[in-house]
């Protein structure tokens, strides 16, 4: 999820979306499900893509912080909108939204009847309970766990347990995710280069909406020449027609990177302020190359390894 910044609007939801239940005896499993589908993995494209960003909930259930109605979001995303929104997508990576127990149970819950496989990643809230902090123990469906560090100092040094979160996840086979400011990249740097072994992804390239620049650029580069570290192409369209900006991002997203260590993620619902689902994978195509031969990693496989689908 970018910084939810009001924007000229298209809204995309959908009325079909189904009423969702919380299961009152819904605990958490004992297993992390890292088996991939049987048989020979599709192959992945535009037309066929696995998006590795997007989000669900529902302000009745539970409560979002962020959540405003100037935002011009709609109070309630399920995973029925998702499906309709992107009918050519093959499965998808929900983000939890906000960082309470409560929601994330309703994450859980609301894509267990989803028609495409989902992976689930939660966000790091500290306590007292474990290295997962507020998702001990662990969840059938949690592939990894986000740290929304937007408004932390640049250093992190106001986040509690960080090192203690990356030997969980490391040790789990769990992905670190990394929602943060451009000045923050360093600090991420040095603490993925402190768990060499612990497979990082950064969360709309470090850079949402921001403009790059020299910092961001050397930054990010220097972020990537670690050999876990990954990245979405995700939450950096801020207009729905065709722009250098973003074929600059995703040029220098592709050097650094490579073809094998980069995602496409819509950040669906937000992207909708800005253009439907279809409009925001054709312009990352198009930055990206329509002909492009790495295509097959970019819009899926990479998203199938990291998060055990």
């Amino acid at each position: 999820m970018s910084d939810p910044t009001p924007l000229p609007t298209i809204r995309e939801t959908s009325d079909c979306g189904r009423e969702s239940t919380q299961r009152g005896d819904c605990r958490p499993q004992t297993e992390v499900s890292r088996v991939s589908d049987a048989g020979t993995p599709p192959r992945h494209s535009p037309r066929a893509h696995l998006d590795a960003h997007v989000h669900l909930w529902d302000v009745d259930a539970f409560e979002l912080p962020w959540f405003r109605a100037d935002l011009d979001l709609p109070p309630r995303v399920l995973i029925a909108d998702l499906e309709g929104a992107n009918p050519a997508g093959v499965g998808a990576v929900a983000v939890q939204a906000a960082n309470t127990l409560r929601e994330f149970t309703w994450l859980e819950d609301e894509t267990s009847t989803a028609a495409r496989p989902v992976r689930l990643v939660g966000q790091y809230e500290p306590s007292a309970d474990g290295w997962a902090g507020v998702l001990q123990p662990r969840w059938r469906h949690l592939a990894g766990v986000r740290l929304a560090a937007g408004s932390a100092r640049a250093d992190l040094s106001d986040f509690a347990g960080l090192d203690q979160l990356a030997e969980g996840l490391s040790e789990h086979g769990l992905v670190l995710e990394l929602l943060l400011r451009p000045e923050q990249l360093p600090a991420a740097t040095a603490l993925a280069a402190r768990h060499p072994a612990l497979r990082t992804v950064l969360c709309h390239l470090g850079l949402g909406f921001a403009e790059p620049d020299v910092n961001w650029y050397r930054a990010l580069a220097d972020f990537a020449s670690l050999p876990a570290a990954h990245a979405k192409v995700s939450g950096v369209i801020h207009h729905s027609e065709p722009n250098e900006r973003l074929r600059r991002i995703v040029a220098h997203a592709r050097e650094s990177f490579g073809a094998r260590r980069l995602l496409f993620g819509s950040d669906w619902p937000m992207s909708a302020r800005v253009a439907p689902h279809e409009t925001i994978v054709a312009l990352t195509a198009a930055a990206w190359g329509e002909d492009a031969t790495d295509a097959d990693d970019f819009w899926g496989a990479t998203a199938r390894r990291l998060y055990g689908f």
